[in-house]
């Protein structure tokens, strides 16, 4: 398990992570989000010992592992940075070996995954020669090549297509039924949505919102619900139960104010509209991030 302990990171007068505390079971991924600014990558660089915090401890297994934490961790970082005139097969041998792997296990794990990734045919190619999309994977592969234990992924799909991105996601849910902790920041929330067991919601250093997925969502999701009608429907705009309505062609969108009932909102509203359908919404965590990143402030300036 990956336990952070009250962490907090103090720059002069400026504090960038403030007292924050979580922890991450194996063969889980948790989503690590935020607002640009949020505090998000000081917490991975302190996680990885990059940085020290100025307060606080990480424990990995119960122990405080500090610069141990190295070659157990694999990192994919949101600015991708490869040597881009180097051939692809030497690239991923030089980070296998600044992970520990010996020449031969180096060798067999690049060759692995290169197998995996459909990238063996461009081993010999130069970083530089490749498509965006198969940096992307050569950056990947680079990032696990060790085996960690700990992967910590900053905007993993970014760069890929429908279908490399389904590739990763597979790999990565490989590495959760190998049992190991994954960390996932994205601002991909239908993403996030679909992989993450748990979230931690950070702004302005502090934590704003935790916990799992559909904990969340009934905590801070509000009701909403999808009316298919014919009629003028400008008038939900004004009803004092509505929250925020989207009208489209022949459908609307209604946020109901918390507490409102749903029944008692429809028998309004008969007499208004010739409804055809009407369905309760589940609430999007892309919905809860921007209700409760604007109640905390709004978001952080870079």
């Amino acid at each position: 398990m990956l336990e952070v302990k009250n962490l907090r990171k103090e720059y002069s007068s400026v504090i960038a992570v403030d007292d924050i505390s979580f922890s991450i079971e194996p063969g889980k991924i948790f989503g690590l989000m935020g607002p640009n600014g949020a505090g998000k990558t000081t917490t991975i660089r302190m996680i990885l010992d990059i940085i020290r915090p100025t307060s606080g401890d990480i424990h990995y297994n119960g122990k405080n592992v500090g610069s141990a934490i190295y070659n157990i961790t694999g990192y994919l970082p949101e600015e991708r940075g490869l040597y881009k005139k180097s051939k692809v097969n030497d690239v991923i041998m030089y980070f296998a070996g600044l992970k520990g792997l010996d020449h031969s296990a180096a060798a067999k794990n690049t060759k692995h995954w290169l197998k995996k990734l459909e990238m063996e045919a461009h081993a010999g190619r130069k970083i530089q020669e490749l498509s965006k999309g198969n940096q992307q994977k050569i950056q990947f592969i680079c990032s696990v090549v060790h085996d960690p234990q700990i992967l910590i992924l900053d905007e993993p799909f970014s760069g890929f297509d429908p279908i490399n991105q389904q590739l990763i996601k597979d790999e990565i849910l490989g590495f959760v039924n190998a049992g190991k902790i994954i960390v996932l920041s994205t601002h991909q929330m239908d993403i996030a949505e679909k992989l993450c067991e748990s979230i931690f919601l950070i702004n302005k250093g502090r934590e704003v919102c935790s916990g799992n997925i559909s904990e969340v969502k009934k905590q801070f999701g509000t009701e909403a619900i999808k009316i298919e009608y014919s009629g003028d429907a400008s008038f939900l705009k004004t009803m004092p139960e509505v929250k925020t309505v989207d009208l489209y062609q022949n459908f609307a969108e209604v946020e109901l104010v918390k507490g409102s009932d749903t029944s008692d909102f429809l028998m309004k509203i008969l007499p208004r509209l010739n409804i055809r359908q009407f369905s309760v919404l589940e609430p999007t965590l892309y919905k809860i991030f921007i209700d409760v990143i604007k109640q905390t402030g709004g978001a952080a300036n870079e």
